[in-house]
């Protein structure tokens, strides 16, 4: 037990480390710094945090407008074509000749057509074709001395591809 008292003794005589009051400072310091920083990096990611909320409403709404207005640009080039339908109609009501009527509404056809094209409407082309379940509705096998079966023989309505997908499959009859 002496052995005790005594290291106590010589524990208690020890002189006391120095303690250095800048290193407390400076560390007072960082840790104000290191606070002032996440602060700052809180408001930031904040801010960010709203502009992509914002970001997020704004493009819902013009989603929203884009398929509400989607069809805008086609009927615009489709009204030409409904002043001429009407004038045809309203010139054989009054009496026009059916030739001139004839012409004037395939010309109005052919408008159609046109904007139709520019738009990417193609008909397919399909007599003399495979049948192809993907671009043809079958809605009757024949019999077919010019066709080899499984060819479509007749477009009983034609079909349309709008760009690379089909719109309307083409009901046809396929030689059997």
């Amino acid at each position: 037990m002496d052995s005790m008292v005594e290291e106590r003794e010589t524990t208690a005589q020890e002189p006391a480390p120095e303690v250095d009051i800048t290193e407390g400072a400076e560390e007072d310091d960082r840790i104000a710094e290191l606070m002032k920083l996440a602060d700052e990096n809180q408001q930031r990611y904040l801010r960010a945090q709203a502009d992509f909320d914002n970001f997020r409403r704004r493009t819902a709404k013009e989603r929203e407008e884009l398929a509400q207005y989607a069809s805008m640009k086609l009927l615009g080039q489709l009204l030409p074509v409904v002043d001429n339908f009407g004038r045809a109609i309203e010139a054989a009501k009054a009496g026009g000749d059916g030739e001139s009527f004839s012409k004037g509404v395939d010309m109005i056809f052919r408008q159609l057509e046109g904007v139709l094209d520019a738009e990417g409407l193609k008909p397919m082309d399909v007599v003399g074709q495979p049948f192809n379940p993907e671009f043809h509705q079958a809605i009757m096998q024949v019999e077919s001395d010019e066709y080899e079966e499984g060819i479509v023989v007749e477009e009983v309505q034609k079909g349309f591809m709008l760009k690379d997908k089909v719109l309307r499959p083409a009901m046809v009859k396929v030689s059997g």
